[in-house]
C-alpha cells in the first residue's frame, strides 16, 4: 500500500483523492484554502452545473482543446458516474435545460458537503491552511513534497489539482504551472476563458443592463468565421457578456491578429432576410404618416430603440412613408448584422477557466502520468484542457481526477 498526496481540495482534487483511496492507498489530500472546493461554491451563480446529461459523443463535441487527449478519462467516469456517486452519497440531482445538471437544492455548498461525506468515508486525510511549495523528486521519480513551512512530506505518488488563474480569490493562482515547470514540463500560454468581452463602440455601453434572447453570435477573424452560437446575452458597462458572449470567448484566441476580431449579432434569426423586409415593409405600410422613432419599438426591446434609430442612419423624426428603399435596406442590414470590434477579454477575475495549461504531449492520457517524471499526476485545469459553459469543465475536472487516482499504482 503506498502513500499518495494530492495538491489541491477542488474537483479534480477532492475525485482524485477518493479514486486513490477507492484503491487501497493513503491518502493525504493538502489544500492551501480554509475549506475545499472554494471555487465550486460560486460555479454556476452559486447553485453548481455539476456535469451534463448528455451523451458521450456531445462531451467531446463541447470541448475546445485537446478533445481527443479526453477519450480514455471520459470513458474511465463518465457523467452518469458522477451523478449516481453524488446520489448516493445524499445529494439529489435534477436536469434543466441543455441537459445541465444541479443540486436539486440549487445550493453548490451540497455538493461540497456530499464530496467531503465521501472522502471521510475513505478515510482521506485532510489538511487545510497547507500550501505546498515544491514536489520533490530523485532519479527522475517523486518523492514527496516540500511544504511553505518548510516541512517536508513524503509520497509514492503526486497528484497536481492546484487548478488554473481565474478567480484568483479561490485559490488558483497558478501553483501547479510553477511546480510542473521547475520539473521539465512547458506550458501552453494561459489565457482567460469563459469570459465576458469589450467592445470599442460607445453606443454598446448605452444598452447596459439590456439582455437579449433567441439572438444568433458569430465571431469573425478578419471575415473569417471563428464562432457561431444561439442563445442569450447582455450588455454591460464595459460590452457584453452572457451565456453566448462566454462561450465566444474561448475561440478569441484562434485569431491571431486580434484587431480584426467582430461580433455580429442577427436580432432575428428565425427570419430570412427576405422574411424580415416583407416584415418592416408590412409595419411601414400600416403606419405611413407616422415617424420613424414611433413604428420600428415592435422590431426592438426599448432600450434598442434610439441605437437602432442611429446606426441605421435614417433619421427618428422621419414620416415612414418618406423612408427610401436604401433606408430600409439599411435598418435590415443592421437588425441582422449588428457588428461590433472585440477590444480584448476581461481579466481572471471574471473568468470561469483558463485557457491553457501543461502540455498535455508530455503526459500519458490514458493514466494521466507524467512523461517526464514518474509517480507525478496531473488532474483538472492544470492542463491544457477546456470546454465550453453547461457542467462539461467539471466533468473534465471529475474525469481527469478520478483517472489520475485510479491509475497510481
Amino acid at each position: 500500500m503506498s502513500k499518495v498526496i494530492v495538491i489541491g481540495g477542488g474537483a479534480a482534487g477532492m475525485m482524485a483523492a477518493i479514486a486513490a483511496a477507492e484503491h487501497g492507498h493513503h491518502v493525504l489530500l493538502l489544500e492551501k484554502n480554509e475549506k475545499l472546493g472554494k471555487k465550486i461554491y460560486i460555479t454556476g451563480k452559486g447553485r453548481c452545473n455539476v456535469t451534463n446529461a448528455c451523451e458521450m459523443d456531445k462531451l467531446f463535441e463541447n470541448m475546445v482543446s485537446n478533445p481527443k487527449f479526453m477519450y480514455s478519462a471520459f470513458y474511465d467516469y463518465t457523467n452518469m458516474q458522477v451523478m449516481e456517486l453524488l446520489q448516493e452519497a445524499g445529494c439529489p440531482l435534477k436536469t434543466e435545460r441543455g441537459e445541465r445538471v444541479f443540486p436539486v437544492s440549487d445550493h453548490s455548498s451540497d455538493i461540497i458537503a456530499a464530496f467531503e461525506r465521501i472522502l471521510r468515508k475513505r478515510n482521506v486525510n485532510i489538511q487545510l491552511h497547507t500550501t505546498v511549495q515544491s514536489i520533490r523528486t530523485q532519479d527522475g521519480h517523486v518523492t514527496g513534497v516540500l511544504l511553505s513551512d518548510g516541512r517536508k512530506q513524503d509520497a509514492d505518488a503526486v497528484v497536481v489539482a492546484t487548478g488554473g488563474l481565474s478567480y484568483p480569490t479561490t485559490g488558483s493562482t497558478g501553483d501547479g504551472y510553477r511546480m510542473a515547470q521547475e520539473l521539465g514540463h512547458t506550458m501552453k500560454e494561459c489565457t482567460p476563458a469563459l469570459v465576458p468581452m469589450k467592445i470599442r463602440e460607445e453606443w454598446c455601453r448605452q444598452l447596459q443592463g439590456l439582455s437579449l434572447k433567441n439572438v444568433t453570435l458569430t465571431m469573425l477573424c478578419g471575415g473569417k468565421l471563428i464562432y457561431e452560437g444561439f442563445g442569450e446575452m447582455l450588455f454591460t458597462h464595459f460590452g457584453i457578456s452572457g451565456p453566448l458572449v462566454l462561450s465566444a470567448s474561448s475561440f478569441y484566441g484562434k485569431c491571431k491578429d486580434k484587431s480584426q476580431v467582430r461580433v455580429r449579432i442577427d436580432l432575428k434569426p428565425a427570419l430570412s432576410e427576405e422574411q424580415l423586409d416583407k416584415r418592416i415593409l408590412r409595419d411601414f405600410e400600416q403606419n405611413p404618416n407616422k415617424q420613424f422613432k414611433n413604428v420600428i419599438g415592435s422590431l426592438y426591446p426599448a432600450k434598442l430603440v434610439p441605437v437602432m434609430i442611429a446606426l441605421s442612419g435614417i433619421d427618428g423624426d422621419k414620416k415612414i412613408h418618406e423612408i427610401t428603399k436604401e433606408e430600409r435596406k439599411n435598418l435590415l442590414d443592421v437588425t441582422k448584422h449588428l457588428t461590433m470590434q472585440v477590444d480584448g477579454l476581461r481579466d481572471y477575475n471574471e473568468a470561469i477557466i483558463t485557457q491553457g495549461g501543461i502540455r498535455v504531449k508530455e503526459v500519458n492520457p490514458s493514466t494521466l502520468e507524467s512523461r517526464l517524471v514518474s509517480g507525478l499526476y496531473f488532474a483538472g485545469e492544470v492542463l491544457d484542457l477546456d470546454a465550453l459553459t453547461g457542467g462539461f469543465n467539471l466533468q473534465i475536472a471529475w474525469s481527469t481526477g478520478h483517472l489520475a487516482g485510479s491509475s497510481i499504482e
